[in-house]
């Protein structure tokens, strides 16, 4: 297993822009809720580990279990490699 590089294991970008009290009180699950349901923000499902919506395989990690390997997998079209490798 590897943590990702990009989101440094959070499975978001831009999470610096979750407000503390949010971050802190909810799971990811909370965090795609508030996302969601909030504007004026720039916080992403990690492109690296997700599609953008949603996450791969854990979030924040590569090459788990979750992850099919090689040219099955989610990182297919990189040969599988996450971006971040």
């Amino acid at each position: 297993m590897m943590i990702c590089t990009r989101c440094q294991g959070t499975g978001f970008l831009n999470i610096q822009q979750v407000p503390e009290e949010i971050d802190r009180e909810l799971s990811r699950a909370g965090i795609l809720k508030w996302m969601r349901t909030t504007e004026d923000h720039d916080v992403t499902v990690c492109d690296c580990c997700g599609d953008g919506n949603d996450w791969y395989g854990e979030a924040g990690k590569h090459y788990t279990d979750d992850d099919p390997a090689g040219r099955y997998g989610p990182y297919a079209y990189n040969g599988g490699l996450c971006e971040c490798d």
